[in-house]
């Protein structure tokens, strides 16, 4: 199994068909469909060899019902001069075209005498390919791979396989590699489904493996009087909701226990995470420890800072900001605080985790928008504090299918209440037509005192074009507003971009036009309206993220979602429900299902484990199956030594989850 997970035979087993081509249709020319393969047994009248090389190479076949022409580019006449012998016949595969009124097959398939007729007359995979590589060597590397599978002892349980009908792991693969009907290739075959639980289970033993270790590695027991949270909870404008109550009941257990803490706290946007984080740190600092708090871009960690400082102002407890701006001697004066303890609360970027940042006491690590940062990044964060408890937040409602996929290896708090004084906001979807109606609406609006976002659409891959967009779109709202309107996007430097960022949140700019970079956590309790333009190139998630930017004050909010037409089904149908609902946790189901997993977080965001053979929008009910089994192995066989846990060991091997081996090994 080693040499199977170790080496790149899995890679190539794993790489699946995505369709498949019949060479069993054997026709005659004149009942032959144009534009489709077909194989044909034609006589070779003659051959035509062009003047020079740049021009095609003909070949004058026929069968009784007509002729047809075969095509050959950059041909070497002696090879095809062998391949196809005026007189002779051959079995000839390949796709038949019309060319003015004359069939011809360009660069035929398969030619073959017509004693190897077998070898055409089949079905062949098609795999995805890349630049370079022919369907031939893909083929033939393919079935090098399956002559080399071993076959494995069945590490799936014998009732579950039954009652799913499914074939043992070698001739599931085998069945997915030698498609005969155009179903075989269809993700939810049955073959296939049994390699994506094989892959999903794969994945769930290894987290509850990391998840097992963690709870017997020690963390510090952090213990209050709770009197630090008494005079800040005194310093709150509003009482807690039961949710966050329960959530920051749940965390303190946690805290107070010898066993490390990764817990994830969940909420929607606005539902209060910051608040319940704040107070667990404050009960690390009264416990003699310190507590860190660590936001993804720099503008997220200063807005932290204004939630958390009156919060410690009025338990007496000083927070300090470190970010990659800090330089010279201040970084020196942060570092050495941090060094001593005599600064017990900090808050920053992930310069907080660089190797010259050192803690005294780290008790308590908070990590922000943790789906930027992967499964790695969280036992480094962990590591900093030799055995801090670790605290992950996100604002993005994950449904229970990603949860388990992508934070398997943590307890999980979810905020569903919204705090009170959250108004909804109203939803309105315009065709980008009617850009002008919505150009004076703004010009309403901050007639009425109100301050506007204007998100620009992320147009193509390239940066440079999303930065033209939001340029262009400022200045046109700029010759309208004058100075009133800001710009933000990825490109700017840092201290501009935050300069208005800030000059919107207290200053003169009422208008803010920015590409998404406000879409996580820019709190502006007085911005209203939120103008979204092309909403059809956003996901859900993301289009639910950006509207939570507004509502978060005390007037009538408003979200307009500007699209081009026409609309696809899918976009109408994420515009749809925008308009019906705000609850972030349908959203996000919603927008699994429209859209599949790796979109749903982002492909390029690093925490989100890569499936090769699942696909999470197809294959959702078989995640929490694949928990639970996984769960209930490691109940009764912690450290795979039975022959059940034997045959999983191979497993892990198989899908490269062979760390969480080594952890057995280790622990």
């Amino acid at each position: 199994a080693d040499d199977v997970g170790g080496g790149h035979v899995a890679d190539v087993l794993w790489h699946m068909p995505t369709g498949l081509v019949d060479r069993r249709r054997a026709v005659t020319l004149a009942a032959a469909p144009v534009g489709e393969i077909s194989t044909f047994t034609l006589s070779v009248d003659g051959h035509e060899p062009p003047p020079n090389r740049r021009l095609p190479y003909r070949v004058r076949c026929r069968d009784a019902t007509g002729f047809v022409t075969l095509v050959f580019f950059n041909a070497k006449p002696a090879y095809l001069g062998t391949l196809l012998p005026q007189g002779s016949t051959r079995v000839v595969s390949g796709r038949l075209d019309l060319y003015g009124s004359e069939r011809q097959i360009v660069h035929p398939d398969h030619v073959v005498p017509e004693s190897e007729r077998a070898s055409v007359e089949i079905v062949e995979p098609v795999y995805p390919l890349t630049e370079g590589l022919t369907p031939k060597v893909m083929r033939k590397a393919v079935m090098a791979a399956l002559a080399r599978a071993p076959d494995l002892p069945e590490w799936l349980d014998a009732a579950f396989i039954a009652q799913r009908r499914w074939a043992p792991w070698k001739r599931a693969l085998e069945a997915c590699h030698e498609p005969t009907e155009p179903r075989d290739v269809d993700p939810a075959n049955p073959a296939r489904t049994r390699l994506a639980y094989d892959e999903l289970f794969a994945s769930q033993l290894a987290l509850g493996l990391m998840r097992a270790r963690r709870r017997t590695l020690p963390g510090p027991e952090v213990k209050g009087t709770k009197a630090l949270i008494a005079r800040a909870r005194a310093a709150l404008p509003f009482a807690l909701t039961l949710d966050q109550e329960r959530a920051l009941a749940e965390i303190l257990a946690d805290m107070a226990r010898p066993a490390r803490m990764h817990r994830l706290l969940q909420g929607d946007v606005g539902s209060g995470k910051t608040v319940v984080a704040a107070l667990a740190m404050l009960t690390a600092v009264e416990a003699g420890f310190q507590s860190a708090l660590m936001a993804p871009t720099e503008v997220l960690a200063r807005q932290h800072l204004a939630t958390l400082a009156p919060l410690a102002a009025a338990a007496g407890v000083e927070v300090t900001l470190l970010t990659g701006r800090d330089k010279g001697k201040a970084r020196a004066r942060i570092l050495a605080g941090l060094a001593d303890g005599t600064l017990p609360c900090a808050i920053g970027t992930h310069a907080l985790f660089q190797d010259d940042v050192a803690f005294q006491r780290l008790a308590l690590a908070v990590a922000d928008e943790q789906h930027r940062f992967g499964v790695h990044q969280r036992m480094l964060l962990a590591e900093k504090g030799k055995g801090a408890h670790v605290l992950v937040m996100t604002a993005t409602p994950i449904p229970r299918t990603l949860q388990l996929a992508a934070f398997g290896d943590l307890d999980v708090t979810v905020l569903r209440e919204k705090p009170p004084g959250r108004r909804p906001v109203v939803t309105r979807a315009v065709p980008l037509t009617r850009l002008d109606e919505v150009v004076d609406g703004v010009g309403r609006a901050l007639r009425q005192g109100g301050k506007i976002y204007w998100v620009c659409p992320i147009v193509a891959e390239s940066e440079l074009i999303d930065v033209q967009a939001a340029e262009d779109r400022h200045r046109l709202l700029a010759a309208r507003f004058g100075d009133r309107v800001g710009l933000v996007h990825g490109r700017l430097p840092a201290p501009e971009r935050d300069a208005a960022i800030e000059g919107f949140a207290k200053g003169g700019i009422d208008v803010l036009v920015a590409t998404t970079v406000v879409e996580v956590g820019v709190d502006v309790p007085a911005a209203s309206v939120m103008i979204i333009e092309h909403a059809e190139r956003f996901g859900l998630a993301q289009l639910h993220q950006l509207r939570g930017r507004v509502g978060r004050g005390t007037r009538e909010s408003t979200c307009i979602l500007l699209f081009a037409t026409p609309l696809g089904e899918t976009a109408k149908a994420r515009l749809k429900v925008l308009r019906e609902t705000d609850d972030g946790f349908r959203i996000a189901e919603e927008d699994l299902r429209l859209r599949g997993a790796g979109e749903l977080l982002g492909t390029r965001q690093s925490g989100f484990p890569e499936f090769r053979l699942a696909d999470l929008a197809r294959h959702a009910e078989l995640l929490p199956i694949a928990a639970d089994d996984a769960k209930l192995v490691l109940e009764r066989d912690p450290g795979l030594l039975g022959p059940r846990g034997k045959a999983l060991r191979h497993l892990l091997y198989l899908f490269e989850r062979d760390q969480a081996v080594r952890f057995l090994r280790s622990g």
